[in-house]
């Protein structure tokens, strides 16, 4: 019988698969479609201390194989989400879940750590330094290796529970990136966030989308996560979240091979809602055709 458990900085997952920030809401949207419990883990909407009406619209580009947005992380802060969003959720989803959490200042990332850090649900903070479509904060932590240190540092100090940096394609050496947070104290890294696009539209000679640029997903951008989480895997001794254009349980399998131990499923989410339950009934079938018992033992297979 297939293995698909996994641990993910000491925490044990029935399969490795998380569907990503921004692309599943707080979770419970998805309950009304299937049992959501059937999931690894889940990473919920981007959160940061305040509300967040987001970027002007349009907001959204179609693309070859995937998509440009730049929703600049609309959500109704912290204390809402404490109060309203993590009940609801909880109603319907009975395992540990990883708080996704973004900022515009260090003091701000802290601050909405700190009050979060008593919900005993929540089992991982995804701390994103990635965000590429918002301006002073978000990507601009994550695309020097100092500024990377410098915000895990300042997380670790308020929380003892696990805490995963999520990294930003955007960057010469996204290895020194993650060297730099495993440093200043890191227990996980995930990657890829999205990468910066653009698209203009013909008859107004403008760009689509109101904010210029946006962030791009979807199957087209997975060979740049293998790379990217095989790269990264061999600079650190942490474990990796592996994510960016997952659409199939092979493409799970590609992530975890090249270093990953658990993978986000993201932009397939927008596309298929039941893409993430698709993919954890595909794994068995999969396992069994590439002779692999147990998901834990393939991490870094490919090194």
């Amino acid at each position: 019988m297939a293995n698909t458990k996994v641990t993910l900085c000491g925490i044990e997952l029935d399969n490795p698969i998380i569907p990503a920030s921004g692309t599943f809401g707080f979770g419970y949207e998805f309950a009304e479609l299937y049992d959501i419990n059937i999931l690894g883990s889940l990473s919920f909407k981007g959160t940061t201390l305040n509300p967040r009406f987001g970027n002007p619209t349009p907001r959204i580009a179609e693309c070859p194989s995937g998509m440009l947005n730049a929703v600049g992380l609309q959500n109704p802060g912290v204390d809402r989400v404490k109060s309203e969003e993590l009940p609801k959720l909880r109603r319907v989803f009975h395992k540990p879940i990883m708080a996704n959490v973004s900022g515009f200042s260090r003091e701000e990332y802290v601050e909405t750590v700190r009050r979060l850090d008593d919900e005993a649900d929540i089992g991982w903070f995804e701390i994103n330094i990635s965000c590429p479509n918002v301006h002073g904060g978000g990507m601009s932590f994550g695309t020097s290796p100092e500024s990377a240190e410098e915000i895990t540092r300042a997380v670790r100090e308020v929380t003892k529970k696990p805490i995963i940096i999520k990294l930003s394609p955007n960057v010469t050496d996204i290895a020194a990136i993650a060297k730099a947070c495993e440093a200043g104290g890191a227990d996980g890294v995930s990657l890829i966030n999205t990468l910066m696009g653009m698209r203009i539209d013909l008859r107004r000679r403008a760009p689509i989308i109101k904010n210029k640029t946006g962030g791009y997903s979807g199957p087209a951008i997975l060979p740049v996560a293998v790379r990217m989480v095989y790269q990264v895997y061999e600079a650190v001794k942490i474990p990796i979240v592996g994510m960016g254009g997952v659409a199939t349980a092979e493409d799970v399998i590609e992530l975890m091979l090249a270093g990953a131990t658990a993978v986000e499923v993201g932009a397939e989410n927008l596309v298929n809602p039941f893409a993430c339950r698709d993919i954890i009934a595909q794994l068995p079938e999969v396992m069994a055709k590439y002779r692999i018992n147990s998901l834990a033992e393939i991490t870094g297979g490919a090194h």
